[in-house]
């Protein structure tokens, strides 16, 4: 398996596992020593990382994160993914999310994400996934 490959399974696992539930096993599988997070409302670290998922996961318990699309290009990982709030119900269709991770030595050290709130209505048929 190429080097690509393998950061691709990493970061799906990494997040995969993450929003379903066990944040502590995701960053103690693939979180390298440093945790550098670009979004401006949250902190670095990991501390940070599973306040945020146990705090998402509070406020909507049957959250679920479907990853659409997976690209990489050297030690970067693109996900393109669907964070279900709350799934079955029309009038909060969720979230799209589109997050970069940088790895080093097989482990996640650096993300940057764009959220954008899906909407109810939409002006064209495409659909955002």
């Amino acid at each position: 398996m190429s080097d690509i490959e393998r950061n691709k399974q990493i970061v799906v696992d990494y997040y995969q596992t993450a929003f379903d539930g066990d944040p502590e096993k995701a960053i103690a599988d693939h979180l390298g020593p440093v945790y550098i997070q670009h979004n401006p409302g949250a902190e670095d670290g990991p501390e940070a990382f599973i306040g945020f998922v146990r705090w998402l996961r509070g406020e909507y318990p049957n959250v679920k994160l479907h990853i659409k699309r997976v690209i990489a290009e050297g030690d970067l990982v693109a996900t393109h993914a669907h964070l279900d709030l709350e799934p079955g119900n029309p009038d909060n269709p969720g979230r799209a999310l589109a997050d970069f991770f940088r790895l080093e030595n097989g482990k996640v050290v650096e993300h940057w994400d764009v959220i954008q709130d899906v909407p109810t209505h939409s002006a064209n048929d495409n659909g955002m996934f």
